[in-house]
């Protein structure tokens, strides 16, 4: 994709592409509501645009899942883009040491790492993966209800990462202005702010999300890894080694010896994907530009941004919902 493409029209040409008849006939018995980006209809007790709906009943028609298969999952703008670069490098460390020719030096980590109902799914046709070595690495926002039912059926494995819904809804509140960088003022921050507090956010109510993947994790932790954001900020190299052992790929002695843990941590930090120059410069699929996947990645920029009852309100959205469940942030 030329990088001189207009990124707002080229991310509004996504958003308004024509969906299937079928999906027609669905949006048109869903509520909706007016959001930071665009119209977001209710399906299976999430809510999601137009588009990507339509990629989300395509996947979850025709995806199956293989029992080597690896799925991150995780809400919009929780660390997405670092889970997936970490997950990479980690999984193809053998074959792909990290040297000048790595592929992330020349790849966004979401055109490496694709979602299904966002990238592979999303043009109503069913995509050949017969070329995806395994084990298949794929993503999804999909709430845990909402995955196809061949991911439920299959051993494939689920890793979920969350993070502090107050820096999550800082992060999105960003990102959409990037995408919408000639007309940012769409919706005020207050109005989305009281949106996402009534959980109408893409893939939200996020509560409902976390929720879903959580109580999986414990009734299910073999399947499915939770992983909080903040945490993996706090002990990085424990949480790679977490993830090396649950998708059976774990570091060896040998490896820790000669520093493969700090090296992939090094390479996959939030600086140095920042400063390559594929995440300057390029665009993934949707017109998106890589960098407006690159904003701070810090824990508590909330405070930067939130006035105090702001925080509070969502703090006491967070203890109600998550009360009892043994979940915190």
């Amino acid at each position: 994709m030329s990088t001189s493409q207009n990124p707002l029209s080229s991310f509004d040409k996504f958003l308004k592409e024509e969906v299937t008849e079928e999906c027609k006939a669905l949006l048109s018995t869903l509520p909706k509501e007016e959001v930071m980006l665009s119209t977001l209809y209710k399906y299976q007790g999430f809510w999601c645009a137009a588009r990507p709906l339509a990629g989300v009943l395509a996947c979850q028609q025709h995806f199956q899942a293989q029992d080597t298969d690896i799925l991150l999952t995780t809400t919009p703008k929780s660390g997405t883009t670092w889970l997936k670069a970490l997950m990479f490098a980690l999984i193809n460390r053998k074959h792909s040491p990290i040297t000048k020719d790595h592929p992330l030096i020349a790849n966004n980590p979401h055109d490496l790492v694709r979602y299904l109902e966002l990238d592979l799914y999303v043009n109503h046709q069913v995509p050949d993966l017969a070329s995806f070595t395994s084990p298949r690495l794929f993503s999804t926002h999909l709430p845990f209800v909402s995955l196809p039912k061949s991911v439920h059926q299959s051993a494939c494995k689920l890793v979920y990462l969350c993070r502090d819904p107050k820096d999550t809804f800082v992060s999105l509140w960003h990102f959409t202005r990037k995408l919408r960088a000639q007309n940012p003022e769409i919706i005020s921050f207050e109005a989305a702010f009281h949106n996402y507090c009534k959980g109408v956010n893409p893939f939200g109510p996020f509560w409902d999300h976390i929720l879903g993947y959580w109580n999986e994790s414990l009734r299910n932790p073999e399947k499915l890894l939770f992983l909080q954001y903040e945490d993996m900020k706090k002990q990085p190299r424990l949480h790679l080694r977490r993830l090396a052992e649950f998708i059976r790929c774990p570091i060896s002695a040998q490896e820790e010896t000669e520093g493969v843990v700090d090296e992939i941590l090094g390479f996959c930090s939030f600086d140095n994907l920042r400063n390559l120059k594929v995440n300057k410069d390029g665009r993934v699929s949707t017109g998106v530009e890589n960098s407006a996947f690159f904003r701070r990645g810090e824990v508590g920029d909330w405070k930067n941004h939130l006035t105090a009852e702001m925080g509070d309100r969502l703090d006491k959205i967070i203890e109600e919902k998550f009360c009892g469940s043994g979940l915190s942030f």
